[in-house]
Parts: C-alpha cells; structure tokens; sequence
C-alpha cells in the first residue's frame, strides 16, 4: 500500500466530508471556482466527451461530477473514505454516472498504467508528503497522447497573506488548518516534476477567487497565488 499519505490531512478532510455539497459552507468557495476550472480542463483536453478520465484527491466529487456532466467516463479517487461515501451518495442521488474508489494514485497506477485520456489532480499536491511521487503516478496513468491538469498553491508571501491569513483567519473561507505554508509549491517546482516524469507542460495560468463577489475567473499573467498546470503526455 501507498505511504505517502499524511494521517492529519486526512482526518481533516473526513471531518469536512458531509459538507461538500453545501455552497454556503466551508467549502463554498470550490463550488465558485468549479466551473471555471472545469471548463479549462474542458479546454485543455479537446472536449470531454467520450474521454477516460481520472480526478486524483476527488473529495466529495465536486469535479468528479463535473467531467462526468460534461460526457466523460469519470473515476474519481480518494484516501479519505468518509469523502468517498459522500461522492458516491451525492452521484447516485443526482443520477450522475460517476464511479468512486478508495484508493492512491501510486496504488491505481500500479494497477492500471496508461489508462486514462485525461488525468486531473486538483488542490491535493499540497497536502501530501511527497508531491512529485503523486505527479509520477499521474504521468504513469495517462495515456500517451493524454492530458494532465495540476493544480495547487504557489509558495511565496502574498500567497501566505492570501491562503492563509486571510482565508482560513481574517474571513474564514476555509477552515482553519487547511493549509500548511511549507508544503505550497512553486510552479518551477512542478514543471521540475512533470518533465522528470516524462509530461510536456504546456501552460501555467492563475486562478483567481473573489470572496465578496463569490466569483472565479482564469488569469493568465498572475499565477501568484492558486495556478492550473496543463502538461501533455507524448506519445513516446
């Protein structure tokens, strides 16, 4: 079985699990920044419909839902197994045809290389122990000829501000301990592990969330804070 897993992370995700679906709670802000990233991921991928595809660190199944919305024959993976029920309740629910699994990204790719048309790995780099093993096992579960997305939180003082202080203190848009400063990542440090695993990167572009707006919007010149990591993977 897979190690690199932190216990504390996720005892914190299963403590949020029954509020995933709820807009006005705690994870209100990723039902804003939902649709904007999936349609970058929509984007990036050439269309859903008909593709394979992998959400790695899927929570309570937000994106999951999503591609599979969008046409796409979605799995999507967790270690938090109170999150899986959640995802797998809230799918049978609304009739979406999304599948679930407890299991690791290094686990699944061991079991099936190279089967996925698009591989997505949102906000869950920074919170495990060793980020590049999880990039590893996501270029070793597309397809050639795939898409990858990444995405995650840049390491640096505005972000610390940003993430942190205000979101999780000041205005409480997360809960608090959700984030760990040390385990954000630069984007020269994961274009280093996309191609160590053999991905093309293809595009690094921002993410932006207005809290009193509760509004997302893509933008492509500052990546100082949240960023999307498109990657390819080539065929040989």
């Amino acid at each position: 079985m897979n190690t690199n897993v932190d216990s504390d992370e996720i005892a914190h995700f299963e403590s949020l699990a029954a509020r995933w679906w709820d807009p006005r709670g705690e994870m209100g802000a990723l039902h804003v920044i939902n649709p904007v990233r999936t349609r970058y991921i929509e984007q990036a991928a050439g269309g859903l419909k008909g593709k394979t595809a992998l959400d790695v660190g899927c929570g309570g199944g937000l994106l999951t839902e999503a591609l599979a919305r969008g046409g796409a024959e979605t799995l999507g993976i967790d270690l938090a197994g109170a999150s899986i029920k959640v995802a797998q309740q809230h799918a049978q629910d609304q009739g979406v045809n999304a599948q679930y699994r407890l299991v690791s990204a290094e686990d699944l790719a061991a079991e099936r290389p190279a089967s996925f048309d698009l591989v997505c790995c949102l906000e869950m780099l920074e919170h495990v122990p060793e980020p590049a093993e999880v990039v590893a096992a996501c270029a070793r579960l597309a397809k050639p000829g795939g898409t990858l997305v990444f995405s995650t939180i840049n390491r640096n003082p505005k972000a610390y501000a940003l993430m942190i202080v205000a979101a999780e203190y000041a205005l409480g848009l997360v809960p608090r301990g959700t984030h760990d400063y040390a385990k954000f990542i630069r984007p020269s440090e994961l274009d280093r592990w996309a191609r160590s695993a053999g991905l093309e990167p293809r595009e690094v572009i921002g993410l932006r969330y207005n809290p009193v707006l509760r509004a997302a919007s893509l933008q492509a010149r500052d990546i100082d804070v949240n960023y999307l990591m498109h990657c390819d993977k080539p065929f040989s």
